[in-house]
């Protein structure tokens, strides 16, 4: 891509125009982790968190946050989401969550950024809720898997 989409002729950053586009269904798959030490690791797993069930509210807030997306990225379009997931995965032996976050609309732009916000929102709720327990929670990998429609098509990261 040679030309950035978000900058006019000037350099100053604006709202693409999509009202040329031609809507289609557009999906996004994102992932991110959550690593923990063992005693945040071990509340999380056992449901032991004294806020709650931290990965229920996580879910809860992958999703909302998703839905917000055009409200906290400024030069992101609002999108009529017709789906959003959040999925969690324990990795035992790394002290781990991995958070998977998918979203999809039919629209004349795509939810990459819906996806990549419901995984990073997902995973601060994560923090928060477990971070009494340990202040060394880290946040890490937050990428874009794949996505699909619009004129770029289907793109898969591949396997490192």
């Amino acid at each position: 891509m040679s030309e950035l989409s978000h900058m006019d002729e000037r350099g100053r950053a604006r709202m693409v125009d999509v009202s040329g586009k031609t809507a289609g269904a557009r999906s996004a798959l994102a992932q991110g982790r959550v690593e923990l030490g063992k005693v945040a690791f071990d509340a999380l797993r056992e449901n032991r968190a004294s806020k709650g069930d931290a990965l229920s509210v996580a879910q809860v807030a992958g999703i909302l946050a998703a839905k917000k997306t055009g409200e906290l990225i400024p030069l992101c379009h609002p999108l009529p989401l017709s789906h959003v997931s959040v999925d969690f995965e324990l990795l035992e032996d790394e002290r781990a969550v991995r958070i998977e976050a998918r979203a999809a609309c039919e629209g004349a732009t795509g939810v990459e950024m819906e996806a990549l916000t419901a995984v990073s929102l997902a995973a601060l709720t994560i923090y928060d809720m477990l971070k009494a327990l340990d202040k060394g929670i880290r946040i890490t990998g937050i990428e874009l898997l794949e996505k699909s429609g619009g004129k770029s098509g289907h793109w898969k990261r591949e396997s490192e």
